[in-house]
């Protein structure tokens, strides 16, 4: 079959497409023939060598769509999505033809999606879903997500409407803005970080319960704009994961930092995650991803490249 695969790690020069034998599923593990795959950006920082405990050679790829072709007859057939730690890392990822996962790792693919609006959910979704439930996220919660025209921002947007959270995105761009105006959300232009909790107070205030900073570089200022007793989620940190922390300010106002990862959660659990939202998009109140685009896994090392050098464009290769 059709795969990438790299057998060191520290450049993107370490990753070619090659012919693998299809995996042979063990007990309790199901074949699934990939139709889609996510390409998210730890997919690349994977190759780069930023997972010290991923094991070589390895098929990189968390996100998938496809269908079943082998395992407990009850699965075979059914067109199913999936995400988490394991694949890409300590065994074969999705960016491949084929796909050996346990049989509790997937879930039924919502008939709303087409693999390729699946295929593109997996990281993003899972990881807002994680953020608004353990920042407590619920109905008339106030929720501010900065950055929140990135693809795991507008996730934790949409999940947290759907909550009937009171939801505010920042974004620094006018015409990030206005095209987060056109979706019906409220919206903060963002101007200097020592500005936030003015801004925030003029909306709310006392400032925000809950605050998602999916950049890295917006935690000191997030501090100042937290309502007593609220909570910050961060996704990520500077390159060298360093942050001038505000501690004293974080005590004062007894607040909660809440760090969200991933890749905390294995494809079992993950598949239990995308089962509860995935619900929501069949439903019609999860809006159905747009503007995806599918290449051909042949050409998936300019895509790697790209996101590389710092592409945001969603991109799903396709075998």
């Amino acid at each position: 079959m059709q795969a990438l695969q790299f057998t060191a790690t520290g450049s993107l020069d370490h990753l070619g497409l090659v012919d693998l034998p299809r995996p042979v599923p063990a007990e309790g593990e199901l074949l699934v023939r990939v139709e889609a795959a996510g390409l998210n950006p730890s997919d690349v920082k994977n190759v780069l060598g930023r997972f010290p405990y991923t094991t070589l050679p390895r098929v990189p790829g968390r996100d998938f769509a496809g269908v079943v072709e082998q395992g407990p007859a009850e699965w075979v057939g059914r067109p199913v999505w999936g995400t988490g730690r394991g694949p890409g890392f300590t065994r074969d990822g999705a960016h491949a033809r084929y796909l050996a996962v346990p049989a509790g790792g997937v879930a039924v693919k919502p008939q709303a999606l087409s693999f390729v609006q699946a295929a593109s959910l997996g990281v993003p979704y899972t990881t807002a879903w994680d953020a608004v439930e353990r920042c407590v996220v619920a109905a008339g919660t106030t929720f501010l997500v900065l950055g929140a025209k990135g693809a795991v921002g507008s996730a934790a947007l949409a999940l947290a409407k759907v909550r009937g959270a009171r939801v505010l995105a920042a974004v620094r761009r006018p015409e990030q803005a206005q095209a987060l105006r056109d979706q019906g959300f409220e919206v903060l232009l963002l101007a200097a970080p020592e500005q936030l909790a003015a801004q925030v107070q003029a909306i709310w205030p006392g400032g925000a319960e809950v605050i998602f900073d999916t950049t890295g570089f917006w935690l000191p200022a997030a501090v100042s704009a937290l309502a007593p007793f609220g909570r910050v989620g961060i996704i990520a940190a500077p390159a060298d994961g360093m942050v001038a922390f505000p501690a004293l300010a974080l005590y004062r106002k007894g607040g909660v930092l809440v760090g969200v990862n991933s890749l905390l959660y294995d494809t079992v659990q993950c598949a239990a995650m995308l089962r509860q939202f995935g619900a929501d998009f069949d439903r019609g109140v999860l809006p159905v991803p747009q503007h995806i685009r599918a290449v051909p896994l042949g050409n998936a090392l300019g895509q790697y490249r790209a996101v590389e050098a710092g592409s945001s464009e969603k991109v799903v290769l396709v075998p």
